[in-house]
């Protein structure tokens, strides 16, 4: 059976994400559960992203780009972060997404997004 490559989005409210960010537990269980997709073979890349006050927006509308630097405005959802998976199927990705959401406790709020890569 073939695999097929997912990208899972991490969203998240920063209004009601700990403003501490993750705890010490969070972070080892985060490090073990990342530690066993890779040996799995299924994890081939992931990264939390930088605040999206140092984010660079750029436009393109009517055929003409302008190009906005943060800090932007408050923002209800943002992308904190990424995983990109490879699996054998859909459910299997959804899976490892859903073991990675049951780690964060009752002070999070994510929403995990899971899109299949367009493959050539």
């Amino acid at each position: 059976m073939s695999t097929m490559r997912y990208l899972m989005l991490i969203r998240l409210d920063p209004t009601t994400a700990p403003v501490s960010g993750p705890d010490p537990a969070l972070e080892q269980d985060m490090g073990n559960l990342i530690e066993e997709m890779t040996k799995a073979g299924v994890l081939l890349d992931t990264a939390g992203l930088k605040p999206i006050e140092e984010a660079t927006t750029l436009r393109l509308a009517n055929g003409k780009q302008t190009v906005v630097d943060g800090p932007f405005t408050e923002s209800k959802e943002v992308i904190g972060g990424y995983c990109l998976l490879q699996t054998r199927t859909k459910e299997e990705a959804v899976e490892w997404a859903s073991r990675f959401a049951r780690l964060h406790g009752p002070e999070w709020t994510l929403d995990l997004e899971i899109r299949q890569l367009d493959q050539p």
